[in-house]
């Protein structure tokens, strides 16, 4: 057993950590535990949240909590030994995502004020107890809207064609031969002896397999297909996540590695444009905000991408890249329209470092900065393009931060042409409101573009190629490249080829048809295309077998099918239809709408491991606390 010194003197005497009432921030009060200002022990904490499947059994945070404030050490010991002794992961791999991921939420856990806003959305993402709360009223300061800030009508020039890639996760330690029916959340590497090439019966291809990130040979091979497929291109742009699936395996230098990799063969396509994804950085989605006092960084990955970015975007550019949290703005030389790419972790519920005693609304100012670049390119006249890595729709948003990026969306809408994302891994888009209560053609006002990804862990590898006008830089149509990882001669090196076009699958059966290639693909067209899904299932059956590229052939019931639908039509995360769904295991925010609109981006790992402790993984967590406590830990008195 190890307690230091500090840790001793704090078990033998009562724990003062910041507390508030549940009822003073759930409105579920009658569900919760009354203890306010009651002091509690550790054993009377854990008896009270044993069955609990509402916001009660975040009381566990005051366990927690107090577990933290004797140090990091003892904080990942006792997680780790839940990890394993309830089975939750390997032993590795418990050990490998606590020591990482860890002491951010031990940073946490001694910040928060327990029954706080904050501890309701660290309940909620870490264990799905909690609804989500209001949104907190905010207003991004902005200059008011011009009179004459419209969507401008198309040109009728020559289309343009931009390709779009996203979420490559090369695995630059996968290995031909070895397993691909691994216990892991990605395979084809020898994590044991049976793993090991000419020791399984399951041996990977040299191009990949759907139970694996992507070897370097599949990422050379779309590279490839888009040289030969699209050689008109003016430029590519990639939405992020360089780096495998193995998360709790990772380092400062194996990720920087695989960046500079990653760009240096990104660099055969010609000019791109790129922004950070979660995984681009060590610990996974660790992006401390700038307000945060700690020894953890990532300026590193910063330098990183400011050094593999520069050849493309410029010098000063890539000085805000390593200045301004992976963030630039950039008029692009040969059209003259603008990109700006933004770091969207900073609004990720899954980026631990933003849950602080109180949280930010704007965390390293960057929605102050987006709203500065587009004020300035407004009044230059320019059109803009922004990107960024999670959509500001999804499951993965904090409601707050969504609706804020949203309010710049709706100022911004005569200047921004289109949004691009990717991080759901899924072919998908999202569509934005001027009124959210009146969803229709009249009041869509801007489209998402969410790209699907390489990694064939999501389904068939893919890229996308889209037609721009090349004034306004409006989307005229998109055509979606696969190839297909189940054709038996797909190792023998794989076939790009074009599996769909947006206007010949979906602007042909409008009313009326939307088929011309100068004609837009406007917001109120892609609203169309909602209520087209609703009226005609086998179109929508087909959208959604196209989510995956044709590799997912389930069918999505009604009820799938209304969540997915709600989905489309939320550019605003509160309007996504995502519920939280308890359960008696401490299910976390299982917003899963549906099992395509899972978010396959693998993210932390600890969170299933603290979302365990209830049953097995309660008793497991007991075990662990006297273990590296001591017996009488369990009889700490907790006060607030």
């Amino acid at each position: 057993m190890r307690v230091s010194a500090a840790s001793a003197t704090l078990v033998a005497s009562t724990i003062l950590i910041p507390a508030l009432s549940f009822g003073e921030v759930v409105q579920d009060a009658h569900d919760l535990v009354k203890r306010d200002n009651i002091s509690s022990t550790i054993s009377e904490i854990l008896t009270d949240i044993e069955d609990a499947t509402t916001c009660s059994g975040c009381e566990v945070i005051s366990a927690t909590s107090a577990l933290a404030h004797t140090g990091n050490d003892n904080f990942d010991d006792v997680i780790i030994g839940v990890c394993e002794a309830a089975g939750v992961e390997g032993d590795d791999l418990c050990q490998g995502a606590i020591t990482l991921e860890g002491p951010i939420l031990a940073h946490d856990l001694r910040e928060m004020t327990v029954g706080s806003r904050t501890s309701q959305l660290f309940c909620l993402t870490l264990f799905g107890l909690c609804p989500w709360p209001a949104v907190e009223a905010y207003t991004v300061d902005m200059t008011p809207k011009p009179a004459n800030a419209t969507r401008p009508a198309v040109s009728g020039e020559t289309p343009i064609e931009i390709v779009h890639i996203s979420d490559i996760h090369v695995d630059r330690f996968y290995e031909v031969g070895a397993s691909y029916n691994c216990t892991k959340n990605i395979c084809c590497r020898p994590y044991t002896a049976a793993d090991a090439p000419g020791n399984t019966s399951y041996p990977a291809g040299e191009y990949g397999n759907v139970y694996c990130d992507p070897p370097v040979s599949l990422e050379e091979s779309m590279y490839a297909a888009v040289n030969s497929l699209v050689p008109n291109r003016i430029f590519t742009i990639f939405t992020g996540d360089v780096v495998e699936g193995a998360v709790w395996s990772v380092t400062d230098t194996e990720v920087g590695d695989d960046l500079n990799d990653a760009y240096g063969l990104m660099e055969g396509l010609g000019q791109v444009y790129a922004t950070v994804g979660n995984h681009d950085s060590c610990p996974v989605n660790s992006f401390p905000p700038a307000a945060v006092d700690t020894t953890i960084t990532t300026q590193w990955a910063y330098n990183n991408l400011s050094t593999d970015w520069e050849s493309w975007i410029g010098s000063a550019a890539a000085s805000d890249v390593a200045s301004n949290f992976g963030q630039y703005s950039v008029l692009d030389k040969t059209t003259g329209l603008r990109i700006i790419s933004m770091n969207t972790n900073f609004w990720y519920k899954q980026n631990f470092w933003l849950f602080e005693a109180t949280m930010e609304r704007d965390p390293s100012g960057a929605l102050a900065w987006l709203a500065s670049e587009l004020e300035a390119a407004e009044s230059a006249g320019e059109r803009v393009w922004l990107l960024g890595h999670m959509p500001l729709g999804t499951t993965d948003v904090f409601h707050d931060q969504s609706e804020y990026f949203d309010q710049i969306i709706q100022r911004f809408d005569g200047t921004i042409s289109a949004l691009f994302f990717g991080h759901t891994h899924k072919d998908e888009f999202e569509i934005a409101y001027s009124d959210y209560t009146a969803q229709t053609a009249d009041t869509a006002n801007m489209v998402s573009y969410i790209a699907p990804a390489l990694t064939p862990t999501s389904g068939n590898p893919t890229f996308r190629m889209y037609s721009v006008d090349p004034v306004t830089f409006a989307i005229l149509d998109y055509s979606v490249y696969y190839t297909n990882i189940s054709s038996p001669t797909y190792q023998n090196g794989p076939t790009w080829e074009l599996l769909y076009s947006v206007k010949d699958v979906y602007g042909s059966l409008l009313d009326p048809p939307v088929t011309d290639r100068s004609a837009e693909l406007t917001p109120a067209f892609w609203h169309n295309v909602t209520v087209l899904f609703e009226d005609d299932d086998t179109v929508f059956q087909q959208y959604y077998a196209r989510k995956s590229r044709d590799y997912d052939t389930s069918t999505c019931d009604s009820d799938c099918k209304t969540a997915e639908i709600c989905q489309l039509r939320a550019a605003q995360a509160q309007y996504n239809c995502g519920t939280v769904t308890p359960g008696i295991n401490f299910k976390r925010d299982t917003t899963s709408i549906s099992t395509a609109t899972e978010d396959t981006c693998d993210h932390s790992k600890i969170i299933p491991i603290l979302s365990s402790i209830s049953g097995d993984g309660l008793d497991a967590f007991k075990s662990a606390l006297v273990k590296v406590m001591g017996e009488f830990w369990l009889n700490t008195t907790v006060s607030s």
